[in-house]
């Protein structure tokens, strides 16, 4: 069977906010997670799929594991309690609901819904469907 190649993580940086779009770790990838997490200064991974992984051992390295309910609550939260931190976000391959997500922090956070998505895919080739690129668009702050 052929092995699926996974886009490496990807940072979005806007303003005062960070985020690392990524794919979802497995038991078998978590150390190289954990270590691009360290490296990127992630405090908080946001899940929006089922846990393919052990989250008590990313809970273990100080990085908090989240399942997505409130995401724009969150991000506010958290630029104004840890100013510069980096919010991970990863649905199972990436190309979903990660990058709508972060599109939305962005819109939220001032940028244009045209200039979101150029953002990001600039970044995270073959982000947005044409389904989340019509949410996106009507979209109000």
């Amino acid at each position: 069977m052929a092995q699926i190649n996974h886009p490496v993580p990807v940072e979005v940086t806007y303003k005062n906010m960070r985020f690392l779009i990524t794919h979802s770790p497995t038991n078998v990838t978590l150390n190289k997670f954990i270590e691009e997490f360290k490296k990127y200064g992630v405090t908080t991974i946001v899940r929006v799929c089922e846990a393919t992984y052990d989250t008590a051992l990313v809970e273990k390295e100080g990085i908090h594991v989240q399942i997505v309910d409130d995401w724009l609550s969150l991000v506010k939260i958290k630029i104004r309690e840890e100013p510069g931190c980096c919010i991970a976000v990863h649905c199972v391959v990436g190309l979903g609901i990660a990058p709508v997500l972060v599109a939305l922090a962005l819109i939220e956070g001032g940028m244009k819904y045209k200039d979101a998505v150029q953002f990001i895919r600039q970044k995270w080739c073959g982000a947005f469907n044409s389904k989340q690129l019509l949410y996106l668009e009507k979209y109000r702050p």
